[in-house]
């Protein structure tokens, strides 16, 4: 089981749904750690009702049918599909919102969904995702890849409220891919992902979406600091040192 694990920390994230059903057929038993602990490209569905994008997952999913954010109904229709409690929808309404606004000032555009539901603990969890295609035939408004996408998961656990603080734990994943094409470098591709976990005790006077939405921000700032200097950077010093550049250009390496 750990080293499928970390078989899969290290494949593509393209080719990470290929490679768990070959895993779970190895280790049928251990399906429950698989499907739990693997983070599968996410996919993007129309919600018919609202005619709005929305993004499936393991968190909205009940049998073969997943919820839509906007509507807070199932596709294809369940009658007796699990939902938030009242309290919990207004908030979800509202991260839904806030975040669709920060994913088009961060990312000039994509999907993004935010699911809420009760935890056991009294308290409750809460999924905010981000799907953005960076293509030229996607949402890539700079026309730079030929193929790219960004896909940011961010689970947050929100224990129940002990003297006006709380403790919020985050789980961040990113998954990036791209692949440019031209003629005086041919075919580039690159992909890779990445998870990251941070708990702070905060506050609630501002409210639990204000707190999510700063931990969050904060996180993926890191992160995509985290893939320039590990993917970015560690690729840019590889190919400077196999390919020289010609005399009279310099390229300014990574210090590190």
């Amino acid at each position: 089981m750990e080293a499928a694990m970390d078989l899969m920390r290290r494949i593509s994230p393209k080719e990470s749904e290929t490679a768990l059903s070959a895993l779970l057929s190895l280790l049928p038993h251990h399906s429950a750690d698989l499907l739990s602990q693997v983070d599968l490209p996410l996919q993007v569905c129309m919600d018919d009702e609202l005619m709005k994008e929305f993004i499936l997952c393991e968190y909205n999913r009940d049998a073969d049918s997943y919820r839509s954010p906007w509507s807070n109904k199932y596709f294809p229709p369940l009658e007796d599909g699990t939902l938030p409690s009242g309290q919990l929808r207004k908030l979800e309404i509202e991260a839904n919102e806030v975040f669709a606004v920060y994913c088009d000032q961060y990312y000039e555009g994509g999907v993004t969904s935010v699911y809420i539901w009760d935890d056991e603990n009294q308290g409750f969890v809460a999924c905010f995702l981000i799907k953005k295609d960076g293509s030229r035939t996607g949402q890539g408004r700079r026309g730079y890849l030929q193929e790219g996408s960004w896909e940011a998961i961010h689970v947050v656990e929100v224990a129940a409220e002990e003297g006006g603080t709380t403790r919020y734990c985050l789980t961040s994943t990113v998954m990036l891919s791209l692949t440019t094409e031209n003629k005086s470098s041919g075919t580039f591709s690159l992909s890779g992902s990445i998870r990251r976990q941070m708990s702070l005790d905060l506050s609630i006077a501002d409210g639990h979406l204000c707190n999510m939405g700063k931990m969050i921000e904060e996180m993926e700032g890191k992160l995509r600091n985290s893939l320039d200097q590990v993917y970015f950077g560690k690729t840019r010093e590889m190919v400077c040192n196999l390919r020289p550049p010609p005399e009279g250009i310099q390229l300014r390496l990574p210090e590190n």
